[in-house]
């Protein structure tokens, strides 16, 4: 892909990924984003119709909000408001000015519904209940659906937790813990859980999205706690983390519960952080050569 074109559009651009697919798909596209400010086209696409004034052949939708933990009846509607409105206002102001032959949804892993599991893969049931989770299956199924009734090629992409540099989220908490010293791994940090690299994504989008299709993304390795905890502390010349052994974080998940939501920790949160929570991208790997870097190698290049 040699020439460049004018004909990408980037929602989201100024979020954690949208940075970095806005910066690598610059290479081969002359790129249009669309953010709430600083960016080409400005719109809050939960409340705004974005006008556009030319059509994209190539649209990547990147634009959402986060997987947090809502503690208000508001916070749950606005993934509503921002993940299913927000897409379907963007589908509508596509249409004004001609649909696109290429879109690409960015989704989550979230929409499966599970907190532990091994090798999830794409035929796995949508069960998600969260707010966070459904709105993406909403928001999944409105981009099939207009994608079919509009003969563009529809790409949809289940991502993990991502890593690159400065993450927000658990991964940032994560690094600034360990930076600090406080952080600490639970009954020997075993779990494993699906992680990808933002710039794997950012490479691979060129490749999908002429192609189609759902897939699930991951650095194919799923490293433990442990592991992560140990690259990031040599990445930062920091010491090993400390080991919190089970039983007394099941003791402290179980005060946890009687305490109520102010208690930082439960015993579901223990049972999460405690359990495995890996996904299938062979996929990808089989169909389209997906061949990302491991997360400890990013760290420990880095």
């Amino acid at each position: 892909m040699s020439i460049k074109s004018n004909n990408l559009l980037i929602t989201g651009s100024n979020g954690f990924l949208g940075y970095v697919l806005k910066n690598e798909l610059k290479k081969y596209f002359i790129v249009n984003t669309l953010s709430r400010s600083n960016s080409d086209y400005n719109f809050d696409l939960a409340t705004e119709f974005p006008n556009f004034d030319r059509t994209f052949e190539f649209v990547v939708h990147a634009a959402g909000k986060a997987h947090i933990v809502p503690k208000t009846a508001i916070e749950k509607k606005e993934f509503h408001q921002i993940n299913v409105l927000g897409t379907l206002n963007l589908l509508k102001g596509l249409e004004e000015v001609g649909v696109p032959k290429q879109f690409v949804f960015i989704s989550s892993v979230a929409v499966y519904g599970l907190d532990y599991g091994k090798n999830i893969n794409e035929e796995s049931p949508l069960q998600a209940k969260d707010p966070y989770g459904y709105s993406k299956i909403e928001a999944e199924k409105l981009v099939l659906k207009w994608c079919k009734q509009n003969n563009v090629v529809c790409t949809i992409l289940r991502l993990p937790l991502l890593v690159g540099e400065n993450p927000p989220g658990n991964l940032g908490s994560m690094l600034r813990g360990i930076e600090k010293g406080y952080y600490f791994n639970i009954g020997g940090g075993k779990a494993r859980k699906s992680m990808v690299l933002t710039q794997d994504v950012a490479t691979f989008l060129p490749i999908v999205a002429p192609i189609g299709g759902v897939y699930n993304l991951t650095d194919g390795c799923h490293p433990s706690f442990y592991e992560l905890s140990l690259a990031i502390s040599k990445f930062k010349n920091k010491k090993k983390s400390f080991n919190l052994p089970l039983p007394l974080a099941k003791l402290m998940g179980y005060l946890g519960n009687f305490i109520g939501n102010r208690a930082p920790i439960n015993s579901l949160k223990i049972k999460k952080i405690t359990s495995d929570l890996t996904f299938d991208d062979s996929k990808a790997r089989r169909l389209l050569n997906w061949n990302p870097q491991s997360v400890l190698d990013f760290f420990i290049k880095n």
